[in-house]
């Protein structure tokens, strides 16, 4: 990154933190956007949620949210193959403006399973250039920020291609040389081998997971990258490139961080110092947020969970509103990728339950008072009651965590050790809650947006117009992108001049040979090494090789074609 750039001082770092009572302005009604004077984009996804949450939480807060004056429109969610849709291809069609299927990973989608009448403007299994990508081509700085595994969907959408979002170490290996200049999030033990141990800063071991023997921790720091794992760690950091992994596995959920990881920082502190360092850089940023625990919330149907953490994500949006509003270049997006849980406010249990009058009776009291005695998630209180079996005291644990008395019958109604089975249960017996659903929601998602020029994106939208939105307001375009980072090997290069070496399945790497001169191309990396004699050179790309499996196909920077010329 340029530091050259007037550095954001302590009092702005300060002040970008302190976002519990904004007093933001609404918006006129613009019907255009204009990218005039913005060189840096933030876009922030609260996972898994709907407009319900952000009502519930204003409730629950007693004032309003950061979000509240920023609503301009709602966003069309569905993929290739569903009118429900994964994370994956959600991610993938706001990062790369393409939509996909189920799973992947900005790629195009497969063609035997589309929903009727629609046609793919991708080839399939083809990777796809990203906002992100297409913002590093640049020369924009840029920055990825999750409460789950950083390789989870929607951050690996914007640095990574692969079929299958499952595959978190392919993924992570490509987000490492894909040259990030900021990531913070979960995820640690993808770094490192299963032979390996890390020790922390604050003394915990973690246990590498990675299973093809590769250290991405010690890549990372060879890149000249700062390798941070807690809060104060964290906060040391000036400028520079950086990567931030606070837990092993994923992140806590925000109102479980203080009594389970005390050393993890908020989604609202990796925002700030995200923007303190990647704002140094005099060509703009590109920086995408999620508060990944909203979706796992309402997954669960657990309210407290779900509210906690999508106040944690509007704490995350103050801060990046308010860099925006004294930076005055700066475009901010945010929108869930889809909705989950399906929350209703009342739902059918509702005369029948502890609070035992119908919906248009119901009180402040009957909404919150529930919430307010809960100090955990449900996954938390599972935690809290692993290997109790006696009633009372299973009872002083939801009496203590969640300020609740239940009764013998309603331990017997619970499954203990399953902490979809507790939040289940208690909303229906002890709360208005409702939910349609474990799983996702095929409904539309609110937008809400400030433009420094007073013209925010406003209307209805498909999820793959954010990402032109997003490519206009930065300068890039993701066409041109395209054409630069991903070029099929074979339309270039003969199959006699082209071997693809999978001796290490997990590693497969692509050969090419003309004229005596050999170039080596390792998959999932930046890196172009050509033989010739008994010369070696090894040249660091501007982009990553692909390998997709399913078509047994190579995919190369432009650059690497034309240093082969």
């Amino acid at each position: 990154m340029e530091n050259k750039h007037k550095i954001v001082s302590i009092a702005l770092l300060v002040a970008l933190l302190a976002v519990s009572s904004l007093a933001l302005p609404a918006f006129s009604t613009p019907t255009n956007s204009n990218s005039q004077g913005i060189k840096n984009v933030i876009v922030l996804v609260p996972d898994g949620c709907s407009q319900s949450i952000q009502t519930v939480a204003r409730w629950y807060k007693g004032t309003s949210l950061n979000l509240d004056g920023f609503i301009t429109g709602t966003v069309e969610t569905w993929m290739t193959n569903s009118i429900i849709t994964d994370s994956a291809p959600a991610a993938t069609a706001f990062a790369t403006g393409h939509k996909s299927t189920d799973k992947f990973i900005s790629m195009g989608p497969k063609t035997s399973n589309l929903l009727t009448g629609y046609t793919p403007d991708a080839e399939p299994y083809v990777p796809l250039a990203t906002v992100l990508e297409a913002a590093k081509l640049e020369g924009k700085a840029t920055g990825l920020i999750a409460t789950s595994t950083i390789s989870h969907a929607t951050p690996a959408a914007h640095a990574a291609h692969n079929y299958n979002r499952g595959d978190e170490l392919d993924i992570i290996e490509q987000m490492v040389y894909n040259d990030v200049d900021v990531v913070f999030g979960g995820g640690a033990s993808e770094l490192f081998p299963e032979s390996a141990t890390y020790t922390t800063s604050f003394g915990a071991t973690w246990t590498g997971s990675r299973t093809d023997g590769d250290n991405l921790y010690e890549e990372l720091l060879d890149r000249g990258y700062r390798f941070v794992d807690s809060k104060d760690s964290m906060l040391s950091l000036i400028s520079g490139k950086a990567w931030g992994l606070f837990a092993p596995k994923a992140m806590q959920p925000d109102i479980d961080r203080q009594e389970f990881a005390p050393t993890e920082p908020s989604l609202a502190e990796m925002t700030a110092q995200a923007i303190q360092m990647l704002s140094k850089d005099k060509d703009g940023f590109f920086l995408m947020v999620e508060g990944s625990h909203v979706d796992w919330a309402n997954h669960a149907n657990d309210p407290i969970y779900s509210v906690t953490d999508f106040l944690a994500f509007d704490d995350a949006v103050g801060v990046a509103l308010n860099f925006a509003m004294q930076d005055g270049h700066t475009l901010v997006l945010a929108f869930p990728d889809h909705n989950t849980g399906g929350l209703s406010i009342g739902s059918y249990y509702q005369d029948t339950n502890a609070i035992g009058h119908g919906y248009t009776a119901l009180t402040v009291e009957d909404l919150v008072g529930p919430l307010k005695g809960m100090e955990i998630t449900s996954q938390g209180l599972a935690a809290k009651l692993d290997g109790i079996t006696d009633n009372s005291q299973i009872k002083a644990v939801f009496k203590e965590w969640w300020g609740l008395d239940i009764t013998d019958d309603d331990i017997a109604a619970m499954d203990l050790t399953n902490y979809y089975s507790i939040s289940e249960y208690i909303c229906q017996a002890y709360t208005v809650f409702g939910w349609a659903t474990h799983g996702h929601d095929g409904s539309d998602v609110p937008l809400w947006a400030y433009s420094p020029d007073g013209n925010p994106p406003v209307g209805h939208f498909d999820n793959t117009a954010l990402a032109y939105i997003t490519a206009d307001a930065l300068g890039v375009s993701l066409d041109e992108a395209q054409k630069q980072l991903y070029v099929k090997a074979s339309d270039v290069y003969s199959a006699n001049q082209m071997t693809i070496n999978q001796a290490d399945p997990a590693n497969p790497v692509l050969q090419i040979t003309i004229n005596g001169v050999t170039a080596t191309l390792p998959a999932s990396k930046d890196t172009m090494t050509v033989s010739h004699g008994n010369s070696e050179q090894t040249y660091t790309l501007e982009g990553l090789v692909v390998y997709s499996s399913q078509i047994d196909e190579f995919f190369i920077p432009q650059e690497a074609v034309d240093l082969l010329k």
